[in-house]
C-alpha cells in the first residue's frame, strides 16, 4: 500500500528497477500482479500466490508539482519447513558408528534436531542437521526422530530406524523336574538381532525335529523342547545352543526325575488325632506297657 495526497500527479510501483505499474496502466507480464487501488489517497498493488523468488524491495514513486518522492517497502516471504533429504533406515553391528543426516529448507532456515524415540531417552540428542553415534550399543536402536521447524507453521518430522546387529545372549535356562509318565518341558529364551536359531543337544547328540516323543518349538526370542510322556531314558543333561550370524552361545540344564509321593506323619498303634489342636496323643502306649509286665508276674 501507498498512501497519497492531492498533490500528487504520477504514479507508479516497482520492484528493483523493474516496472510493475504506472497509474493504471500494467508494465509486468505477471498475472499474479494485480491493481487494487488507485484513487486521491491510496496507490496499491496485490501479489497472489506468492512465491520466494517475489522476495525483496518494492517501490512506491509518486510525482508532485514540486519534486518527485518515493516510498520503498521490504517483502520478506515466509516459507514452511519441508525436509528434502534423510538417511535410510540403516542397520549396523553393535561397536560400530552410525551417522544420520537431515537436510530441511524453510524461510527462515528452520532449526533441526534429532531425540531418540525410546523410553529411556530423555531430550534431544542432537541439535544439527548431522547426528554421530560413536561404538553404537543395542539399547540405541530404535527409530530416531528428525524435526525441522522455524515457527512459520508446524513442525515436520520424518524417522529413520537404527536396527543394532548383536550376538545370542540365553537369558533363561531352567532345569525341570518331572515324574516318569508326565509332560516335561525344558525352556531356553535368547536375546538376538537377527533372531538366534536354536538347536537342542542331549549329551553330545543333537536332537531332530520330529524325534518320538519329542517336538521342538523354535520362536524368534525362545525354544521350547516338549517330552510327550517322560522316561527314564529322557532324564539327563540337556543343551541349548543358540546362534545367528555374528555368533553363538549355550546353556546346559538338567531333566531330573521328581517324585511325587508326599509322606505322612507315621500315627502308630492306638493313635488318637484330637480334633482341638491337631495333635496325636498315644493314648495305647500304657496298656502295651502292662501287658508285659503281668505276663512275666505270673511267669515267678
Amino acid at each position: 500500500r501507498c498512501t497519497v495526497d492531492n498533490r500528487v500527479t504520477r504514479v507508479a510501483w516497482l520492484n528493483r528497477s523493474s516496472i510493475l505499474y504506472a497509474g493504471n496502466d500494467k508494465w509486468c507480464l505477471d498475472p499474479r500482479v494485480v491493481l487494487l487501488a488507485n484513487t486521491k489517497t491510496q496507490y496499491s498493488i496485490q501479489i497472489q500466490d506468492v512465491d520466494v523468488y517475489d522476495e525483496g524491495p518494492y517501490t512506491c514513486s509518486v510525482q508532485t508539482d514540486n519534486h518527485p518522492k518515493t516510498s520503498r517497502v521490504h517483502l520478506i516471504v515466509q516459507v514452511s519447513p519441508k525436509i528434502i533429504d534423510i538417511s535410510p533406515d540403516i542397520s549396523i553391528n553393535e561397536g560400530g558408528n552410525v551417522s544420520l543426516t537431515c537436510i530441511a529448507t524453510g524461510r527462515p532456515d528452520p532449526t533441526i534436531t534429532w531425540r531418540h524415540i525410546s523410553p529411556k531417552a530423555v531430550g534431544f540428542i542432537s541439535e544439527d542437521e548431522y547426528l554421530e553415534i560413536t561404538g553404537i550399543t543395542r539399547e540405541q536402536s530404535g527409530e530416531y526422530e528428525c524435526s525441522a521447524s522455524n515457527d512459520v507453521s508446524a513442525p515436520v518430522v520424518q524417522r529413520v530406524k537404527v536396527t543394532v546387529n548383536y550376538p545370542p545372549y540365553i537369558s533363561d535356562a531352567k532345569s525341570s523336574g518331572v515324574p516318569v509318565g508326565q509332560k516335561g518341558i525344558l525352556l531356553c529364551e535368547a536375546s538376538a538381532v537377527p533372531s538366534a536359531d536354536f538347536q537342542w543337544y542331549k549329551d553330545d547328540k543333537r536332537l531332530a525335529e520330529g524325534q518320538k516323543g519329542l517336538k521342538v518349538e523354535n520362536k524368534a526370542f525362545f525354544s521350547r523342547l516338549t517330552f510327550f510322556n517322560v522316561s527314564e531314558q529322557d532324564y539327563g543333561n540337556y543343551t541349548c545352543v543358540a546362534s545367528n550370524q555374528l555368533g553363538n552361545t549355550n546353556a546346559s540344564m538338567i531333566l531330573y526325575e521328581e517324585t511325587t509321593t508326599a509322606l505322612t506323619p507315621w500315627k502308630g498303634p492306638g493313635a488318637v488325632h484330637d480334633g482341638n489342636n491337631g495333635a496325636w496323643r498315644r493314648g495305647g502306649c500304657v496298656w502295651l506297657l502292662v501287658l508285659p509286665l503281668a505276663q512275666l508276674a505270673r511267669q515267678f
